[in-house]
């Protein structure tokens, strides 16, 4: 059944959100930020997917762009802004919109657009977790035959650029190729819109409950906080079936580039290397593979308990690996999406698609 969001709930998010994000996934002062404006321009309503019928259009929300970025900008109504350019081409009401994927800041993704538009926040993502590019949330759409597709972006840097609304129109993969690239443009990061679809394709191939799932996750963690950092990673382990798979100081064996709209780098803990494009992609232990997309891999502070994102981990902080193995998740189709995977592997240089199909 719908129910209104409340700034609580948001918090919530963000602090499920933010395990979720799994190194990158946006900023918990950005969600602090889109929460407040959120709540305070309206009463932003979850739906679940049963309440939509299945010829209902639905919308994705996000941002795009490398979070390490130093000069992006994004203003909440930028989010309002590309979501009011996709329904301005769609030949049907847009009825409710979901996050591309959960993290610090995306989890609120689509609140202040409902708040102020009056679409619903479907309790559902494009991705369970935090991911580099837009095909990872795409919900396997780019195996659909005929597919063509409408995202939009709004934002950028005012002062060192401008403000930019753009609308692109095509397949999944030339459209999301393009607006990376314009979000480097802009300062880095970018709000964005797109891929107007029918509920029935995502209750086939979202991550259903998405939402719900991270707001359980946060209010669990946030009961625990007086207790010490321990007890909020012990919570976060209870409500997720995760487990710790290492433990003690990051070393930085490849310090963070930022490339292409990409974050990349790598670090070691307790000898457990971590890889990342924007988020964490793979966990290795010599030549083992410990945990991979589209795992949780997620760091955690344990002077806090509370995720620490890639941006801000510095040499010799004490962390704790935290892994949420896929069989525990919902999953969207797009993260077994061999097109998606496959950028991801060239980018980076590893390997996703057999340890995903295994």
């Amino acid at each position: 059944m719908s129910r209104r969001l409340t700034h609580e709930d948001a918090v919530d998010g963000i602090w499920g959100g933010s395990v979720l994000a799994c190194g990158g996934g946006g900023w918990v002062s950005h969600g602090e930020v889109m929460a407040e404006a959120a709540t305070n321009a309206g009463t932003p309503v979850l739906a679940s997917v049963d309440e939509l019928p299945d010829e209902a259009l639905v919308v994705t929300v996000t941002a795009i762009g490398a979070p390490g970025a130093a000069g992006w900008e994004i203003q909440p109504r930028d989010y309002v802004n590309a979501l009011q350019l996709v329904m301005d081409r769609c030949q049907a009401p847009v009825v409710a919109v979901l996050t591309a994927q959960n993290g610090a800041s995306t989890t609120i993704n689509g609140w202040i657009q409902s708040a102020t538009l009056g679409v619903k926040v479907l309790d559902a993502a494009g991705d369970v977790r935090a991911h580099p590019t837009g095909k990872l949330g795409g919900m396997g759409l780019t195996d659909r035959p005929g597919y063509t597709t409408v995202q939009a972006v709004a934002g950028g840097n005012r002062k060192a650029h401008g403000e930019l609304r753009l609308v692109a129109e095509g397949t999944i993969v030339t459209t999301s190729n393009v607006l990376r690239d314009v979000s480097v443009r802009v300062g880095g990061f970018i709000a964005a819109a797109r891929n107007p679809v029918e509920a029935a394709w995502v209750k086939k191939h979202g991550a259903i409950g998405a939402i719900s799932y991270a707001l359980n996750l946060g209010r669990a963690m946030r009961a625990a906080d007086g207790s010490g950092a321990r007890a909020v990673i012990d919570a976060a382990c209870n409500v997720t079936e995760g487990t710790i798979i290492a433990e003690g100081p990051a070393r930085i064996t490849r310090p963070m580039r930022t490339h292409g709209g990409f974050d990349h780098g790598a670090f070691t803990v307790d000898g457990l290397e971590l890889r990342y494009l924007n988020e964490y992609m793979t966990a290795d232990r010599g030549d083992a593979r410990v945990a991979t997309y589209p795992d949780v891999i997620t760091t955690m502070s344990m002077k806090t308990g509370r995720p620490a994102t890639i941006s801000e981990i510095r040499e010799g902080d004490e962390l704790a690996v935290f892994h949420v193995h896929r069989r525990h998740l919902p999953l969207s189709s797009s993260t077994r999406d061999r097109i998606a995977l496959a950028e991801v592997e060239e980018i980076m240089g590893v390997e996703l698609i057999k340890p995903v199909e295994a």
